[in-house]
């Protein structure tokens, strides 16, 4: 298969390397980070035993392209795709929340609604509203940002209380995600899509907040078809969607949400198919351009080298 599950590189200047769920960072003279979105997937905050062909290469694509995209509402981190699957860019000091923003109640919002809550984050949630129901208006639900187990609701009072965020600094991330949200939208739209939610990480470089990470991608976002949701939701039937979330059901309906005692399913290749499909299949919606599956792992590590010496 077509995978890169992980990697193990030496760039000249290389002070440290991060392994994260999905990608591996490498830090460059603590300038420049290089990042390499593996085939790894992630649900339930749990690494998945297979990974999905291709899965990299979408991510980052997609990515790059909507950092392009919005570098007008907000300055972004990227500098370079020097491979189909990894980024060079910035290295900025995170914040440690992740700003989320739901335009629809779907996934863990729905769930939260489902068993009773009206209140997620400190935001309330209208009465009388369905599943996959819009929102009058998008509701930010921040999450804190933790490098191992579970990321947590957080209140916007809560993370200003705690010192987390100060309190003009958080405003300027919330207007930066509205905004980004707005262009997501309208991007999603042109496509036939509707952004349904998504979540948004920040950072700050020479004092000034910059967007960092990954964007609009089926593992940050969740995506609807436009064509047929207005009868869908008249029906109480479920949305057809484009996002990580049909993984999230596999693995509910095979006994596993990454709870305490649980075991994770075997990942059949049928299924593992499916998946790489769907990630092609949303980069082909969200972007309007044919997907060209390329080999993930050929020439990267020179790639990123030859890059890198003239930067």
């Amino acid at each position: 298969m077509n995978t890169t599950l992980e990697t193990q590189f030496s760039f000249p200047g290389q002070k440290s390397f991060y392994k994260g769920k999905v990608r591996d960072v490498y830090n460059i003279e603590d300038k420049y980070l290089v990042v390499v979105t593996s085939d790894r997937i992630s649900a339930f905050d749990f690494i998945l035993p297979k990974p999905i062909p291709y899965k990299g290469q979408v991510l980052n694509q997609i990515a790059a392209k909507f950092l392009k995209a919005t570098a007008d509402i907000v300055p972004n981190w990227l500098i370079d795709t020097p491979h189909p699957s990894v980024s060079v860019g910035l290295k900025c000091d995170p914040y440690p929340v992740e700003m989320v923003i739901r335009g629809y109640l779907s996934g863990h919002a729905w769930r939260e609604y489902r068993d009773g809550k009206r209140i997620l984050c400190g935001v309330t949630m209208p009465d009388g509203m369905i599943e996959n129901d819009k929102f009058p208006e998008p509701i930010i639900t921040p999450a804190t940002k933790n490098n191992e187990g579970h990321d947590e609701d957080i209140s916007r009072e809560e993370i200003i209380a705690q010192g987390i965020v100060s309190e003009t600094e958080y405003l300027e991330l919330e207007k930066h995600t509205r905004a980004l949200f707005q262009k997501g939208t309208e991007m999603a739209n042109k496509q036939g899509l509707i952004l349904v939610d998504t979540k948004y990480e920040f950072g700050k470089h020479n004092g000034k907040i910059h967007l960092i990470d990954e964007i609009h991608t089926p593992d940050s976002s969740r995506y609807f078809y436009r064509d047929g949701y207005q009868e869908r939701q008249e029906k109480g039937e479920p949305q057809k969607q484009l996002s990580k979330e049909f993984v999230r059901q596999w693995l509910i309906s095979n006994g596993f949400q990454g709870l305490e005692g649980q075991t994770m399913p075997e990942m059949p290749d049928e299924f593992v198919q499916s998946v790489s499909e769907r990630y092609i299949e949303l980069f082909e919606h969200i972007t309007g351009e044919g997907f060209i599956r390329q080999n993930n792992s050929h020439n990267m590590e020179t790639s990123v080298k030859d890059y890198l010496a003239d930067l």
